[in-house]
């Protein structure tokens, strides 16, 4: 049950405003925008919040509404509106129905859904909320796991000379959009947890957002002591006992939540290691179901955890001393009889060694049945990562795969962009399959996408510059200069765009490698460039500070001042203007550091164009004819390759991007330019939506993790304690395997491989013999051929001679015979790491 913040009753006529008002949908579908901004201009403005706005305004102003004709039928409208959508079965319940998949329980520390709701601080968050968005078009059954801090992320603020300040006002939950839970005695929902020496209490909101439900812990109770009030005050504190609670309250917290509201979501979903204690709390209530071990619990459930991992270097994992995790796992565990030392095991590479940090990753690697990767590049740079969990087992093999990520494009199309499509495409193209999206699309002329990209670019630098105006005054700049910054920027000048994180690795000072060349292309007398930049550094990040100040110096430039501009605090508002209106999206990471990126996604539905490293997402996107590629698809340490890959941007932008935006028929239209945003926009944004992520989700990962769970869960999980037991059989009996010598021979067009094996007391049966070969080239996968058992060998206690064979095309000494534990329930190797190779 939901408990209403908004206590004073609405006049006759405006049922339902307040539904509509907590209804997150609002951020992405903007239906009801007249009816905020008609109540309230000014603060619609400024915060964009329609609950806000309704706890705020005059009661005399909404008397006014209730007797506004037109008000009250725009309202009735868009409520049944609302219903309609809220009735909709979407695609999930079409094509799955009652069968399979009941439900998802998706945790992230972060989710972006709006300003409105301020908890988050970058790409995974936003991520979080498109994924949440995307859930509740298709109508997934998600329910969402967070955080609700009281002051979140910083807000960025330049200083007169350019270097970035920080402050962190404080988020009144009475003002977001949010609601109590209440428990079923009808009071506040609380969730107790034990933390070294004292309980901690947790109370649980709930954020709705369409069809999907996002629940938010929130420590600031006054029962709990000072210190835990301000548990949850701030997203990614750099105090590691904090953090360290933060994760447990995520995670066990999180979880708790879950069972307290009575769900049984078959899917446990962490995105990112942040979460990664829920395995640990969804045991520990499978053992209190059940009665069973923990091993067997955990071997239950984890056929249910899917864990993305977003993180391109171990380095970045969050991971904590012993002597500091030890105490709050003892707390945790209470009398469950589970010992510490087996938990700690969970989060190391080396599982005995009691001296290494526990690690949240490799906790929810340990504890999870599917693990992916955000982007093709970035599996593969995963698997490098974990590839220590699977010692001897062949890098491509680590059990990572990816599913790339997408945008729930509704959020960031602008209203010109979603008329076109809503011509095109009709207005339901992206709640189905996208079958017909690419060829609908691609029917729209010339005149009709440039019309379109002339005024979203218009748009854009109406908004930045008011935005610049507004930031030069708050900081007090001279009457003259904020004079000038109501004339920056040309609506028929391209306009380039870099925003994101200033961090040392997205090298986001690249362009200004040679900044007087820079300043010429800017310049340029008949084919003039514009550069708006935004972004912040963490506030500890003193390299991110220090390149934040550099941009901010050269935007300062009087030569360039009206060519380049830098908005400070970048948010989701800006966003949604930037990839409206930019012409080119430039991304300039180091490979392979940017898991997928998706920033340069948004611009798709927009008719905006990519100029990107060859990393992430773009590095299974590019084409020649749908944007520009910079680097060489390969990763280089060369301490002097930032200068190299410099000069090939400005080359690229001088070259290739500036004359074609430029070449222009009598008529003023530049065709090969359309062209290309033609082919960019069909081929590229169905293939990068959420939609296409969320479904793929659905496909190949939630729908046969939550068979593979419902089997092991049933009978009070009588198969996962079959499959413990043979885990333990195989463990205990794994060094009495042996090859004997290989034998190969040629018989026509095949190797003909035999190899005797001796088992020991392994029985036979619980194992396989393979023949394995490296993939030739690039993509390709390995070749596995399983090898038959024939003869037994005489005199020997359990040995047969095993026989495969394979095209003589390979030479003979690319393949070599190795041993596999093998369970027809069990996943190998996620589940179970041993492997035996002939020598």
């Amino acid at each position: 049950m939901l408990a209403h913040c908004f206590n004073r009753p609405l006049p006759p006529g405006l049922e339902g405003l307040d539904d509509l008002a907590l209804d997150l949908r609002w951020t992405w579908s903007h239906f009801s925008d007249r009816l905020w901004e008609a109540l309230d201009p000014d603060a619609w403005e400024r915060t964009g919040n329609p609950y806000f706005i309704l706890q705020s305004v005059s009661q005399a102003r909404l008397e006014a509404a209730a007797k506004d004709v037109g008000f009250r039928e725009e309202l009735r409208r868009w409520l049944g509106q609302r219903q309609r959508y809220l009735q909709d079965p979407g695609w999930f319940g079409r094509e799955h129905g009652a069968r399979g998949l009941k439900g998802v329980a998706y945790f992230s520390m972060e989710f972006g859904l709006g300003e409105a709701l301020p908890i988050y601080s970058g790409g995974l968050g936003i991520l979080a909320g498109d994924y949440l968005k995307t859930a509740s078009d298709l109508g997934v059954p998600v329910v969402g796991i967070g955080l609700l801090y009281q002051q979140g992320y910083f807000r960025q603020m330049l200083a007169p000379d350019g270097r970035q300040l920080e402050a962190f006002p404080y988020n009144d939950p009475m003002s977001l959009p949010v609601m109590p839970v209440q428990d079923h005695q009808g009071g506040w929902l609380r969730i107790r947890l034990e933390l070294p020496g004292r309980p901690i209490l947790l109370r649980v909101w709930q954020a709705r957002v369409g069809k999907v439900a996002l629940y938010l812990l929130d420590s600031n109770d006054p029962l709990n002591s000072p210190a835990d009030r301000g548990a949850t005050a701030h997203l990614y504190p750099t105090g590691e006992q904090l953090r360290l609670t933060q994760a447990i309250i995520l995670g066990i917290g999180g979880w708790r939540v879950v069972e307290a509201l009575g769900l049984d979501p078959e899917i446990c979903h962490l995105n990112e290691g942040h979460a990664a204690c829920a395995v640990l709390a969804r045991a520990f209530g499978f053992m209190r179901r059940t009665g069973q071990p923990f091993p067997v619990a955990l071997r239950a459930t984890r056929a249910g955890n899917v864990f993305t991992t977003h993180t391109p270097v171990e380095a970045a994992f969050d991971r904590f001393a012993p002597d500091l995790i030890g105490p709050y796992l003892t707390a945790l565990v209470g009398l469950t009889g589970v010992s510490i030392h087996e938990l700690l095991a969970l989060g190391r590479k080396d599982p005995d060694n009691q001296d290494e940090p526990f690690t949240m990753a490799f906790l929810a690697m340990r504890g999870s049945g599917v693990v992916n990767g955000v982007s093709a590049l970035h599996g593969a740079v995963s698997r490098r990562i974990f590839q220590p969990l699977y010692p001897h087992w062949p890098q491509d093999e680590v059990p990572i795969g990816h599913v790339t990520n997408g945008v729930h494009m509704s959020s960031w199309d602008s209203p010109e962009a979603d008329a076109l499509w809503t011509q095109a495409c009709g207005k339901g193209r992206w709640r189905g399959k996208l079958d017909d999206v690419c060829s609908s699309i691609e029917r729209v002329g010339d005149g009709d996408l440039w019309t379109l990209r002339a005024f979203q670019r218009q748009a854009l630098i109406r908004y930045a510059r008011s935005r610049l105006v507004r930031q030069m005054q708050e900081r007090g700049a001279a009457p003259d200069l904020i004079e000038q910054a109501k004339h920056v920027l040309d609506p028929h000048t391209i306009t380039l765009g870099f925003a994101r994180r200033f961090a040392e690795y997205k090298r986001p000072t690249l362009l200004l490698h040679d900044p007087d060349r820079l300043a010429r292309i800017l310049c340029h007398p008949e084919r003039p460039v514009q550069l708006i930049v935004a972004g912040k550094a963490h506030p500890h990040d003193e390299d991110g500070k220090r390149l934040v100040h550099a941009m901010t110096r050269f935007a300062a430039r009087p030569d360039v001042s009206d060519r380049i501009v830098f908005l400070e605090d970048y948010d989701m508002t800006l966003a949604q203007f930037l990839v409206a209106g930019i012409d080119v999206w430039l991304n300039t990471p180091r490979r392979p550091w940017e898991a997928c990126g998706t920033s340069g996604m948004k611009v798709l539905v927009n008719g905006g164009l990519n100029l990107s490293e060859l990393d992430g997402w773009w590095a299974e996107a590019y084409t020649p004819d749908v944007g520009w590629a910079l680097g060489d698809g390969r990763e280089h340490h060369e301490p002097d390759y930032d200068a190299v890959e410099a000069t090939r941007l400005y080359e690229i932008l001088e070259q290739q991007v500036i004359p074609e935006f430029y070449d222009r028929d009598r008529a003023g239209a530049p065709h090969a330019w359309l062209k290309r945003i033609r082919a960019s926009m069909a081929r590229l944004t169905p293939r990068f939506s959420g939609n296409r992520m969320v479904r793929e989700y659905v496909d190949t990962i939630y729908a046969p993790a939550s068979e593979a769970l419902r089997r092991r869960r049933a009978h009070e999980g009588k198969l996962a304690a079959e499959l413990e037991a043979w885990h333990a059989r195989v463990r205990k009996n794994w060094r009495e395997l042996r090859f004997g010598d290989l034998r190969i021979s040629r018989v026509g067009e095949h190797w003909h491989f035999e190899v005797p094996v001796y088992f020991g007391d392994l029985d036979p049966d619980q194992v396989r013999v393979e023949l394995y070969a490296d993939p030739q080239n690039n993509g390709e996968r390995p070749t596995r051929i399983v090898m038959h058992r024939q003869d037994t060998i005489p005199g020997a206690v359990q040995g047969s001679v095993f026989w495969a064979d394979c095209p003589s095309a390979r030479p003979a000494h690319h393949y070599t015979p190795r041993i596999l534990p093998f369970h027809p329930e069990a996943s190998v190797p996620i589940e179970e790491s041993l492997i035996l190779w002939q020598q």
